[in-house]
C-alpha cells in the first residue's frame, strides 16, 4: 500500500532538500550522483555510477532505506550489507519522523550507509 498523499508531499520536500545538499558538484555528477525513490511504504536512497566495464550504462546502488509502519506510526531504518540484503539499523531501529532518518543517514556514525 502506498504512503498517504499528505505524508508523501512532506517526504518529497524533505528528500529533495537533502539530496540537493548531499549531491556532488555538477561537473562530476556523470561519474557519481545520488537520488531517492519511493516504493510502496519505503524510501530508498541510492548512488548512481557508470558501470566500470561499460561507462554508458549506469548502476544504482542502494545506500539506506526507511519503511513506514502505519500501525506503530514510526519509520524503520535499514542498511544494506555486501550480501545485498537489508538489515535493521541497530543503534536506531526506528524514528518518528522522516527528517530523523535523514539525520541518521547523514551522520552515519557507524559507517553503515556511506562506508
Amino acid at each position: 500500500m502506498p504512503i498517504d498523499p499528505i505524508l508523501t508531499s512532506e517526504i518529497i520536500e524533505k528528500f529533495e532538500n537533502y539530496i540537493e545538499r548531499k549531491r556532488p558538484p555538477k561537473e562530476i555528477r556523470n561519474k557519481l550522483d545520488i537520488a531517492y525513490r519511493i516504493e510502496n511504504q519505503s524510501i530508498i536512497i541510492y548512488e548512481i555510477r557508470p558501470r566500470w566495464d561499460n561507462p554508458k550504462e549506469y548502476i544504482h546502488s542502494d545506500i539506506a532505506k526507511t519503511t513506514y509502519v502505519k500501525s506503530a506510526n514510526h519509520w524503520k531504518i535499514f542498511w544494506q550489507r555486501a550480501d545485498l540484503k537489508w538489515y535493521g539499523y541497530s543503534p536506531n531501529p526506528t524514528v518518528k519522523k522522516v527528517s530523523d532518518f535523514i539525520k541518521i543517514v547523514e551522520e552515519d556514525k557507524l559507517g553503515c550507509f556511506w562506508g
